[in-house]
């Protein structure tokens, strides 16, 4: 009976694999099905974990939701390279905003996320079952994109948490995935963080994952991803009225950034 069960496995496991090598949608939707499958099973074990350490919802879970999403990548196969994690050591509280490509960009995250940081994320990841639980127990800090109004109100809660806590805070500024291997026009809030507490923005750069990633073509493979931490950029002195150049300023370098690790011509 073992055996028969055993067999029947084999069979399964070699005709999935002959799908995923003759057709780039089965190959696609079980990877990504997969991906998701994982997120749900580590959210489940280490929910308990991060309870039981740190006793409920707080940033230094993300020490132990990082060790267990850096793992990932070696189920997909992608690798990193990274560089100027230096940038990362600034004294006190920050705001780091960088590219937001896929739903691989978690893992992207974890890759670099330094200690004492916060995210902010969309409300409805709340709502991801287990998965909306971690990051919940990670210290998320969460949006209502559709609300303008409470979304100036979250920010104003972030720039207290931030100084009170002294931690630092990750933004994406353009609001929404974009996995076109260029940046969408960046949205201001973070910026306005930043001028307002008077903190250095810290722009992190993910090379595009085109090549690898692309579920409008069913594409995904394994790859690298080259990650750069850029100097940070003071905003000391700046006023509200300097936001728009400092938000100008900020895509500019990460668009050439981009281009150059993504071997783009800019």
């Amino acid at each position: 009976m073992e055996l028969g069960w055993l067999l029947w496995g084999a069979a399964v496991l070699l005709l999935l694999h002959v799908l995923m090598e003759l057709s780039p949608a089965v190959n696609f939707v079980l990877r990504i099905g997969f991906y998701y499958l994982l997120f749900v099973v580590c959210s489940v074990l280490t929910a308990p974990v991060c309870l039981l350490v740190n006793g409920g919802r707080t940033v230094k879970n993300m020490k132990i939701i990082k060790t267990v999403v850096k793992t990932f990548k070696y189920f997909f196969g992608l690798r990193f390279e990274v560089k100027g994690l230096e940038n990362f050591e600034v004294e006190g509280p920050a705001i780091i905003v960088s590219n937001h490509q896929s739903i691989l960009d978690m893992m992207g995250l974890m890759e670099v996320l330094p200690d004492d940081c916060v995210q902010v994320g969309k409300k409805e990841l709340m709502y991801a079952g287990t998965v909306g639980l971690i990051i919940y127990l990670g210290g998320v800090i969460f949006i209502n994109r559709k609300s303008t109004t409470s979304a100036k109100m979250v920010m104003a809660e972030v720039a207290k948490t931030m100084a009170n806590d002294n931690v630092k805070v990750w933004v994406y500024p353009e609001g929404t995935r974009n996995c076109t291997g260029d940046l969408l026009p960046f949205k201001k809030g973070a910026f306005h963080l930043a001028v307002q507490a008077q903190v250095p923005v810290i722009p992190v750069v993910y090379s595009s994952f085109t090549t690898f990633y692309n579920p409008k073509k069913n594409l995904f493979t394994s790859g690298k991803i080259k990650v750069e931490v850029l100097p940070p950029i003071e905003t000391k002195g700046l006023t509200s009225d300097d936001v728009s150049d400092l938000t100008d300023r900020c895509f500019h370098t990460m668009r050439e950034t981009l281009f150059r690790l993504s071997g783009r011509p800019s």
